[in-house]
């Protein structure tokens, strides 16, 4: 019975996880989750329409029915998160998982429904909770590559990133304390203290400028000058992180190809089937024979790089080089 019951549990594992393309009914679980998740947005969105207020019943309906969906997937992936984490014991694993950010928006997805329940106070504030359900999309992109791309750059650029938004706060805290020196006699009521400016810096900054809140003096016009152009500089910093980090990950690849060419590499491919030793481990966990390196990785149709936590899943296809021994 226990093997069974594990077997059942790895089974269940396997459809519920996003992208097994060589495994139909994992295929057509994504399609489903993808559907629901596009129901419960379109559900949200017409909710908000009185001229549909005769349809209110089938919407709350289909939301119910989309949540309820949400919450049994929910509770599938923690009670097989130990095979998402074959390295962690069972309590570990399901704490990575519910922390981990794939955890946190399948939970935004559905726990905001709820709240009502729990805390029927103020029932109509919680409804802008629900709103998080759009966080759902984000699943529906993690099955495509390039949108893993993107999340790879900003986890491997978030040191330059965070840096690069402290020094946009102190120069917003800066340029508030300015203004206020310079704006505070002239507009009392508008700069009433040090911090009074935050908003009108944070819009400056950000290239926002909503001119609710504007410098009537010329020392103030002048540092509303200097301080948007700085605030140009600011907003392009992250900008330019982020489009270096792409150009980074991409010539990366190239590096790895050219290298394989460089080597004179025999390559050679390896299918990962459901049986494979390799399934659902992560690339660092992966040992390769002598001179063997990993080139790409195929997944479906998109070809992708892949790092060190990069779990294999059925249907891969890693496109191996094997260096050529010359006599």
């Amino acid at each position: 019975m226990p093997t069974n019951r594990q077997s059942t549990k790895k089974r269940i594992f396997d459809i519920i996880q996003i992208g097994n393309v060589g495994d139909v009914p994992s295929r057509l679980f994504d399609i489903l989750i993808a559907i629901v998740i596009f129901a419960s947005l379109a559900a949200a969105i017409m909710s908000t329409y009185e001229e549909l207020g005769a349809y209110k019943e089938i919407i709350d309906a289909v939301e119910l029915v989309c949540v309820a969906i949400f919450t049994v997937e929910y509770i599938l992936r923690i009670w097989t998160a130990e095979f998402l984490y074959p390295g962690k014991s069972r309590g570990r694993a399901i704490l990575t998982f519910v922390f981990s950010l794939t955890g946190i928006v399948d939970f935004l997805t559905f726990f905001p429904y709820y709240l009502p329940f729990f805390l029927p106070v103020g029932t109509v504030a919680f409804r802008v909770f629900r709103v998080f359900r759009i966080f759902g999309l984000f699943r529906v992109n993690s099955r495509y590559d390039a949108f893993n791309v993107i999340i790879d750059v900003l986890r491997d650029k978030r040191k330059q990133i965070l840096s690069s938004v402290v020094m946009v706060l102190i120069l917003m805290i800066a340029s508030s304390l300015f203004m206020y020196s310079m704006e505070h006699e002239a507009q009392p009521e508008v700069f009433k203290n040090a911090f009074s400016g935050i908003w009108w810096s944070a819009s400056t900054l950000l290239t926002i400028g909503y001119g609710d809140i504007y410098p009537i003096t010329v020392g103030g016009r002048i540092m509303a000058i200097v301080i948007s152009f700085l605030g140009v500089g600011m907003v392009a910093i992250p900008t330019g992180i982020i489009s270096a980090g792409f150009v980074e990950r991409y010539t990366r690849a190239g590096r790895e190809s050219a290298k394989a060419r460089e080597k004179s590499l025999s390559v050679i491919s390896c299918v990962i089937e459901p049986d494979h030793p390799w399934h659902n481990k992560e690339v660092r966990d992966i040992v390769l024979p002598p001179q063997t390196v990993i080139i790409s990785l195929m997944r479906g149709s998109n070809e992708i790089v892949p790092e060190d936590d990069t779990v294999l899943l059925p249907g891969d296809t890693l496109i191996l080089g094997d260096e050529l021994k010359v006599t």
